[in-house]
């Protein structure tokens, strides 16, 4: 960014210079008649002098105005990484048509590839990142374990374990530098991230736009998706995503048959903006059952675990056409992919979207601060184990810790979300330090037993918007709470996929297809339970132990077991989706 600064500021520069001099010259020209001329001339034609100054002055007064405007939008097309040659000759030539001499801009044109990274070193910015992150998980969980067993072992059982962890830290000092001098080559992109990063998003929100909203609905191929699926707030959020995708993928308008809704019988419309402007009649010629024929106009959707044939278009996939783009601007693409279509769907009404802004102004909802998620009650036992406030409270402290080495926190404020009244009052009496936000009567209301009743979707409402427009996100990704707050919250920034901590799982979509990894170093298992593989292995993940270790099958060799998280990255399915050619780039 700071190489597109100086550019612009160059840019810029000239620009000046060049307005200055034409603004001197023109001084000049006009005021030396007068200083030329004697007493009895300046009687009979300064009138006339001084009215052709001032005309002349109005004149480039105007030429200003239209250079300043040529200049400030030519700046920000160096800002944003769009300077091309034809825009600076573009630039040149309405220059010199307004003030009418030569203008020469040489050295101002700049290649493309100037201003934007590419991505490989997107890619690579992240993979240091993470790698980093494993690092320490792997050092903590050694240590841990070493402090645990001292007494037990032997000198020699103890220079082995030692020698063991100083082999593997070893390897990931190397790979970080390595990746330090390959990216020292390179520079940073903030400007273009944010254009890039908003430029995408509008292409997807309007092809979805021109998806749900066909010039005639009678004609149009339509998915019908039932609002019914048995499952809690988040999950049927989420099957409305996957018929949404499905709808995307098919090129068929979305229908979604939200009567009776459990959590607001008026339906989805009485909380979120329609889907549609044109199109909510679900008739047609003839429907059928999924998966129906190209030709059938309505086909109507099971819920994705009852999916059969199942498409290769299923989260986690991302489209081709726009996966160049996605996995360079993007640190998880696949979830990027996921939130642009909560984007849409959850567009709020104008009274739910005073309700949640009257919540946060009414709690004091202020930045930095931290989200918390803390999911019990029926979870608990079930899908995922027992977490202590303790434990979220360690990631807190050290996004805390951090931010504090490049800014001064005057208040660390936490918005404390939960299933379980007690634990906002258990924080407070702990953390005295921090600031808690957060209602124990949402808490109350989505116990199991009142979960779907209005003031229940109010609290769910208010968490999850409070947990997505926080600063970082520490939860429990076995929740679907927790996956939509950080689904959501990636379509508030351009990269948002660092800017959370899972204490169990890694991020997954609930039937998604295969998740895979792509081993970029060679490994040799040394530990009972570690599986071995080369470079470019495709790797099934299972899960991520956080503690510098993934577990997962190595599909060349069909070993099962656990591998150094730090030498593999996620292996994207890149799928043929439509491309949307009648939406204009």
């Amino acid at each position: 960014m700071a190489n597109s600064l100086r550019n612009s500021n160059k840019v810029m520069a000239k620009a000046a210079v060049i307005l200055f001099f034409f603004w001197v010259v023109a001084i000049v020209l006009l005021a030396r008649p007068l200083v030329n001329s004697t007493p009895g001339d300046v009687s009979s034609d300064v009138l006339q002098r001084l009215s052709k100054a001032v005309g002349e002055l109005e004149s480039l007064k105007q030429r200003n105005h239209e250079l300043r405007w040529i200049l400030t939008n030519f700046s920000h097309e160096v800002m944003t990484g769009k300077v091309k040659e034809e825009v600076i000759e573009k630039l040149r030539a309405t220059m010199e048509e307004k003030v009418g001499m030569p203008i020469n801009l040489d050295g101002l044109t700049s290649n493309k590839d100037t201003y934007e990274p590419s991505k490989d070193y997107e890619v690579k910015r992240r993979t240091i990142y993470r790698g980093v992150q494993e690092m320490s998980y792997f050092v903590n969980h050694e240590l841990e374990n070493l402090r645990k067993k001292t007494n037990e072992l032997s000198p020699s059982e103890l220079n082995g374990l030692l020698d063991e962890i100083m082999i593997s830290a070893k390897e990931h000092e190397m790979i970080l530098l390595n990746d330090v001098e390959i990216l020292g080559n390179m520079e940073g992109f903030d400007a273009w991230r944010a254009s890039e990063s908003r430029a995408l998003s509008d292409l997807v929100q309007k092809r979805l736009h021109y998806l749900q909203n066909p010039l005639d609905c009678s004609k149009a191929r339509k998915l019908i998706c039932n609002l019914n699926k048995s499952c809690g707030y988040g999950c049927q959020i989420h099957h409305a995503a996957y018929c949404f995708i499905m709808a995307y993928a098919t090129k068929r308008t979305m229908i979604l048959n939200s009567k009776k809704w459990r959590y607001h019988r008026g339906g989805w419309e009485k909380v979120f903006l329609p889907l549609s402007d044109t199109c909510t009649d679900p008739s047609g010629i003839d429907r059928s059952n999924w998966p129906g024929s190209n030709a059938t106009q309505v086909i109507e959707l099971p819920i994705v675990d009852m999916l059969s044939p199942r498409p290769p278009f299923l989260p986690l996939a991302i489209p081709r056409d726009l996966s160049d783009r996605m996995i360079r601007l993007h640190g998880d693409p696949q979830v990027w992919w996921i939130g642009q279509f909560m984007k849409y769907l959850l567009r709020y009404q104008p009274e739910t979207q005073r309700m949640l802004d009257e919540a946060k102004e009414k709690m004091n909802f202020r930045k930095p601060i931290v989200g918390v998620h803390v999911r019990r009650t029926d979870k608990v036992g079930t899908e995922a184990a027992f977490h202590s406030v303790d434990e979220y409270m360690t990631y807190v402290d050290d996004y805390f810790n951090q931010l504090e080495l490049r800014q001064k926190v005057d208040v660390r404020r936490v918005y404390m979300a939960s299933d379980d009244p007690s634990v906002l009052p258990e924080a407070k009496k702990k953390y005295p330090n921090y600031e808690f936000l957060g209602d124990v009567s949402i808490a109350k209301g989505a116990a199991v037993a009142t979960r779907y009743t209005d003031s229940s979707l109010r609290g769910i409402l208010i968490d999850i918007h409070m947990l997505a427009h926080a600063d970082y996100l520490v939860c429990t990704f076995s929740s679907q709470v927790c996956r939509l707050a950080y689904e959501i919250m990636q379509a508030l920034h351009p990269d948002a996929s660092s800017k959370f901590k899972s204490l169990d799982d890694i991020y997954y979509y609930g039937g998604q297809g295969p998740h895979q990894q792509l081993a970029l170093y060679a490994h040799t298992g040394r530990r009972p339970g570690e599986i071995s593989m080369d470079v470019g292995d495709v790797l099934g993940i299972a899960g991520n132990h956080w503690d510098g270790y993934s577990k997962g099958t190595n599909e060349r060799t069909k070993q099962a077991g656990l591998y150094p998280s730090f030498k593999a990255v996620d292996n994207y399915r890149i799928v043929d989706f439509p491309s949307y050619s009648e939406v204009a780039v």
